[in-house]
């Protein structure tokens, strides 16, 4: 699969990128690149896959997800609002004083599980989430970026979760092949990277990420080998949604942004009407 997604995007996730767009006018900065390329495999997980109870965020047997590649927390914010975790309206806070949404997703935010964006620590923490609550019906998907995957410490925790045969985990890798400051095969080639997760004792399945129907068959498929943890490598674009945003990486952090970009955003992203 290469990361030109064919997939159409329907009403639903345009509305949910419209929704991301507003947020980060509100805050008047944000990483629109990575929260786009999240937006179908969040949506997929909260509609149709994570068991939660959006008034009792600590209720026992919740499935956990862990958003490590926390520099997204913009489609995890407005999933969370959708469901009911906090008003829709808190997300005008974002990034301002003393609000619980800041740049990167904090535990004081019902419905977040870890406190990420220094990168690579999330799959360890899900390792550690997943031995515990093991033999429970809840399960555990820990969400990393392509550039994320450079870290020794995701590895050690690939390891780790191999060695204990924790087949209620699954790593969720949004592979847009963009970093920061470049293309990852530039940065630190990960290829052949199914063949890494699979020498790690993982069972993989791939998909094109920006697909609703193809990453929910994938999603209720889990898990993808008894006695494995699962890993599921999503094909994305950076961007994706918006000709001018995709794989473009002056847009993975944006702020001060003109009144004539968001127009030309939402305008992209149609009205909704």
């Amino acid at each position: 699969m290469t990361n030109r997604s064919t997939a159409t995007l329907d009403e639903r996730s345009l509305a949910l990128r419209r929704s991301i767009v507003n947020t980060l006018v509100a805050g008047g900065r944000g990483h629109l690149g990575a929260a786009f390329s999240l937006v179908e495999i969040l949506r997929v997980l909260y509609d149709d896959w994570l068991n939660y109870r959006a008034d009792d965020p600590g209720w026992p047997d919740r499935d956990r997800l862990i958003l490590s590649k926390g520099h997204g927390c913009l489609a995890l914010y407005v999933l969370l609002a959708e469901k009911g975790f906090f008003p829709v309206d808190e997300l005008k806070t974002f990034c301002a004083f003393n609000s619980r949404l800041g740049g990167h997703p904090e535990t004081i935010i019902p419905g977040v599980e870890a406190s990420t964006g220094s990168l690579g620590h999330g799959l360890a923490i899900g390792v550690g989430m997943a031995i515990a609550i093991r033999g429970a019906s809840s399960r555990i998907a820990v969400i990393l970026g392509d550039g994320e995957c450079d870290e020794g410490s995701v590895w050690e925790a690939a390891m780790l979760a191999a060695k204990h045969r924790l087949d209620n985990l699954v790593a969720i890798i949004d592979y847009n092949k963009h970093q920061s400051y470049g293309a990852t095969g530039s940065v630190m080639e990960l290829e052949p990277f199914t063949d890494k997760w699979r020498s790690f004792g993982f069972a993989v399945e791939e998909v094109d990420g920006h697909d609703v129907a193809g990453v929910k068959e994938a999603i209720e498929s889990l898990p993808y080998g008894k006695g494995k943890p699962s890993a599921l490598i999503c094909h994305t674009v950076k961007g994706r949604g918006i000709p001018f945003t995709e794989n473009n990486l002056s847009w993975h952090h944006k702020s001060g942004m003109k009144e004539e970009e968001v127009e030309s955003l939402m305008r992209a992203l149609g009205d909704g009407s």
